[in-house]
């Protein structure tokens, strides 16, 4: 049988080590709750802007003369006269001489001619007085019925063909005489001269080559689809070029006069005209636009009315997304009017201050809640003010 000893000792060993426990455990801080992870997914948004906008049509061409001629001799002969300004690149005046060919030989045939139209003349005078002796003859004869060579009237009608084909032959020997001197035909910049001073020439031959300064035109290729974007199909429609000369850029205004009205075989492209008046600045101060210029052309077009302009990426299978007043992610159908490289032109769908989400979702469901950048900010911001109490509450333990 146990002593009371050996039944006392167990029990205060235990009750010792009961309290150790305790007393461990109390001095233990507790351990801290962690906060709870917010997993609501942040977004970058853009506010929705309703702009009136009207449209342009993007082209290129190059600066061609619209009156492009090339000179030839119309007579035979020597050159005996050449203009100074007669030059490639020189500019000349509408009407100015520009060469001379001999006009001896055509100088006489005017005299032949000359002569040729007297001698008609007198003639027709002659068998006109004829023609009137023989009608009074035969009025004196009382029996039988003149005939119309009795009357001489072949005769007169010969005389009468004689004399027009003399006039015809002064009418050439005239214009063979103008022939001789070679004129512009309106203000033009000399592209080639194919003659030279003392140098022959016949019908046909090459003299030279002119370029109309008066206006420049510039063929432009559009797209059919770009067509539906400009008014009238771009009759009339105003143009800004834009090209380099000497060694910067320059623009020049001009003006779509006409289409070329078919589509191009090879291309597919649709060609616009636009003309500049006065390209090299001869009768106005104006930059020069040279033939031969590469230019790029802004056509302006309709007017698109209050539209939104909107990246292209973010638009998928005609919606966007956005951001409702409760910080909820939406999509909204929309109406592109037209894309413009990266952007779209947007007519209907959204309102002025909608919030367009433009920056990309893992897992984009409709109704989701969003937050902001600035949100998440001042969720941090008391967090701040915590410290301060943790040293407190450690300075009452000491």
């Amino acid at each position: 049988m146990a002593t009371r000893k050996q039944i006392i000792l167990p029990i205060v060993v235990l009750g010792l080590g009961v309290g150790a426990l305790v007393g461990i455990s109390a001095l233990k801080k507790p351990p801290e709750e962690k906060p709870a992870l917010d997993t609501t997914p942040l977004v970058s948004v853009e506010a929705i802007e309703y702009q009136p906008m009207t449209f342009s049509v993007s082209s290129y061409g190059v600066v061609q003369p619209k009156y492009n001629t090339d000179l030839v001799s119309q007579v035979n002969g020597e050159i005996t006269y050449l203009s100074d300004t007669f030059v490639k690149g020189g500019f000349v005046k509408a009407g100015e001489i520009l060469a001379k060919i001999d006009a001896s030989d055509y100088e006489s045939d005017l005299l032949d001619a000359q002569a040729n139209i007297a001698s008609a003349q007198a003639s027709l005078v002659q068998e006109r007085a004829n023609a009137k002796v023989a009608e009074k003859e035969w009025a004196q004869i009382s029996n039988g019925t003149p005939t119309d060579l009795s009357l001489r009237k072949p005769q007169l009608a010969q005389e009468i063909a004689r004399l027009k084909s003399a006039e015809a032959g002064l009418h050439r020997a005239e214009r063979n005489l103008e022939r001789t001197i070679i004129r512009a035909p309106y203000d033009s910049l000399v592209s080639s001269r194919e003659i030279g001073l003392g140098s022959y020439v016949s019908k046909g031959s090459p003299i030279g080559g002119l370029l109309s300064t008066d206006v420049a035109e510039v063929r432009l290729p559009l797209a059919d689809k770009e067509i539906q974007y400009l008014d009238a199909k771009g009759l009339h429609a105003t143009v800004a070029l834009v090209g380099s000369f000497a060694g910067s850029k320059q623009a020049w205004q001009g003006k779509i006069v006409r289409s070329e009205g078919v589509v191009d075989n090879k291309s597919r492209m649709t060609y616009l005209v636009a003309e500049v008046i006065d390209p090299y600045g001869l009768k106005s101060e104006k930059r020069e636009l040279r033939f031969g210029t590469y230019v790029t052309a802004n056509i302006n077009g309709a007017n698109a009315g209050e539209v939104a302009i909107v990246p292209r990426h973010l638009i998928v299978n005609g919606q966007v997304a956005i951001m409702d007043d409760e910080q909820k992610l939406r999509y909204k159908d929309v109406t592109m009017l037209r894309q413009e490289g990266s952007k779209v032109v947007i007519s209907e769908g959204l309102e002025d201050g909608m919030q367009l989400i433009t920056s990309a979702l893992d897992y984009p469901v409709e109704g989701m809640k969003l937050a902001l950048p600035a949100d998440k900010l001042l969720q941090k911001e008391p967090q701040t003010d915590s410290e301060p109490q943790t040293e407190l509450a450690m300075g009452s333990e000491d």
